[in-house]
């Protein structure tokens, strides 16, 4: 795997700010505000032992955090930390993490900035080494169950759900887990068609070892994030408690009111598009207010989708791209959208005349996912596009989460 660079100073004063605001971070390192802003626009650099200071200042806040926070929990298949941010978000304490992709272990550390180091292998971990915790949470991969990834592997004639033995069996790992440390409650998240898989069994042997054998209360609900984001992305979401509370997850509600659209989300190009230090002009040039050009299809790659949805629209079958205007909601986002972003295409004019379209940009699909603009990238364009596609869509969790804080205490 190559290299990913190091936090620069930068990074690393956004971090501390997740913390501190600017006033208090300035206070901290013993200059005034005009200089922590300055060193934030590269208009100056910082003395050599001002990072040094901030890594003290980011352990000391989160060690204040954790003594402030409501219950503890574990991160597992952490991805890039939707499930933390969304617990986060309740007053949870994250006090493991778990996660074997490089690359996403970069983007966790640069935005989770803890002391302990991600663990990764989960199948290698001994229970028993975890720390104790209220709370499990893990999103275990969902290749071997999505349609996507059934039928890739039909394809290829490789074994999917639990035959699968890199990534089917995974859940028991979960399970083993769960056996050893017995949080007071779990939640676990995955694609929609785990559900039928194997025609149902898959799930069967799933509630079946979490309720039977494990003895937690469980219930699960399908839950759709376009009804908090401009995307149609369903997931299936399994909740347990160990003790006997009153959990009745048919009365959770999505938030009422106006829906977003995916105007909402994307780059504004009216002057009003925030400069994030930690983007840069990579996605947006805020001299032109324009996304990069970098991100409209070429023709030849235009004309391929269109030519490729109108075999299909021949053959009787939808296949084909996902062309979108800022009133649409989106397809779901996939971590196959760095190949051709044919599942979301933003429609685009200029002087009064269409033009080809483009890709959503990795700022953009953070957003789409429900992640803060303070969320750094700081990997590729294609691993970006993985890593959002992977995801959890965060207000979601947040929502779901929130609804099982005051039964923690009491399972």
């Amino acid at each position: 795997m190559a290299d990913i660079a190091q936090p620069d100073i930068n990074t690393i004063l956004t971090q501390a700010l997740r913390f501190n605001s600017l006033s208090e971070l300035a206070k901290k390192l013993g200059v005034n505000v005009t200089t922590v802003r300055r060193w934030r626009g590269g208009k100056s650099e910082p003395k050599p032992y001002t990072a040094p200071a901030l890594h003290a200042i980011i352990r000391e806040s989160i060690q204040h955090q954790a003594s402030r926070s409501d219950f503890r929990f574990i991160d597992l298949f952490a991805g890039i930390g939707g499930l933390r941010t969304a617990f986060e978000s309740i007053g949870g304490h994250c006090v493991f993490t778990s996660e074997w992709d490089g690359y996403a272990q970069k983007t966790y550390e640069v935005n989770f900035p803890d002391e302990a180091a991600i663990q990764g292998d989960i199948t290698r971990i001994d229970a028993a080494a975890i720390p104790d915790h209220d709370v499990l949470v893990a999103g275990f991969p969902c290749q071997p169950f999505s349609i996507a990834g059934v039928s890739k592997k039909n394809a290829l004639g490789r074994a999917h759900g639990f035959a699968d033995k890199i990534q089917g069996t995974l859940f028991f790992d979960v399970a083993r887990i769960i056996a050893e440390k017995r949080p007071r409650a779990f939640l676990l998240e995955n694609v929609k068609n785990l559900q039928s898989h194997d025609k149902g069994n898959t799930f069967k042997v799933i509630m079946s070892t979490l309720a039977d054998e494990l003895g937690y209360s469980v219930q699960y609900r399908v839950l759709d994030a376009q009804l908090w984001l401009p995307q149609h992305r369903e997931r299936i979401v399994i909740i347990g408690f160990r003790d006997p509370v009153l959990f009745d997850f048919d009365s959770f509600s999505a938030p009422v009111g106006e829906r977003m659209v995916l105007g909402d989300i994307l780059h504004c190009a009216d002057g009003s598009e925030p400069f994030l230090q930690h983007d840069g002009n990579k996605y947006f040039d805020h001299a032109q207010n324009r996304v990069q050009d970098k991100y409209t299809l070429t023709d030849k790659l235009w004309a391929y989708l269109q030519s490729y949805a109108e075999k299909h629209r021949s053959l009787g079958n939808g296949f084909g791209f996902g062309l979108v205007t800022e009133e649409s909601v989106s397809r779901t986002l996939s971590a196959r959208y760095y190949k051709d972003g044919s599942e979301i295409l933003i429609a685009q004019t200029a002087k009064g005349k269409e033009i080809n379209p483009r890709r959503l940009t990795p700022r953009e699909c953070a957003r789409l996912m429900g992640f803060p603009d303070s969320f750094i990238i700081p990997v590729s364009d294609t691993r970006a596009y993985k890593q959002f596609g992977n995801s959890v869509a965060v207000p979601v969790f947040e929502a779901v989460a929130k609804f099982m804080k005051p039964l923690i205490p009491l399972a």
